[in-house]
């Protein structure tokens, strides 16, 4: 049986993996969103693949407009465990795909609007 060692991504590896820069690594950390990152003997903080899984999740619900407070509350969650959580991950995580779905469909509509101001903008320009 081998014993392979643990993979581990220095900060700035991981903000560029994760696409988050280390400034909101830091404040993500400081506010509990990620925690239990490790550290070297030296201070350093070294990240796991596990972290950058849990980074993508974070990254999805940013890019989709989750507020902070809400990601927090999801973070807490996620720590509890599914035997304590899942139900109400899943009431969290539903509540901001209406959210997503709403934001979407507002989104084609103005993009709509925009399409229809340059098909008359184009209708209306001398050839």
């Amino acid at each position: 049986m081998t014993n392979t060692a643990p993979h581990y991504l220095t900060p700035a590896q991981t903000a560029e993996q994760s696409g988050f820069t280390l400034d909101t690594l830091r404040y993500y950390e400081r506010i509990g969103l990620l925690s239990g990152v490790g550290r070297a003997p030296s201070g350093h903080r070294r990240f796991t693949e596990d972290d950058l899984q849990w980074l993508g999740i974070l990254r999805c619900l940013r890019d989709t407009g989750m507020p902070i407070a809400d990601m927090r509350h999801y973070a807490q969650l996620a720590r509890a465990g599914d035997t304590e959580s899942l139900a109400e991950r899943i009431a969290l995580l539903e509540k901001h795909d209406t959210s997503v779905q709403q934001q979407m469909a507002l989104l084609q509509a103005q993009r709509k609007h925009l399409r229809d101001k340059i098909d008359y903008y184009r209708s209306v320009l001398p050839h």
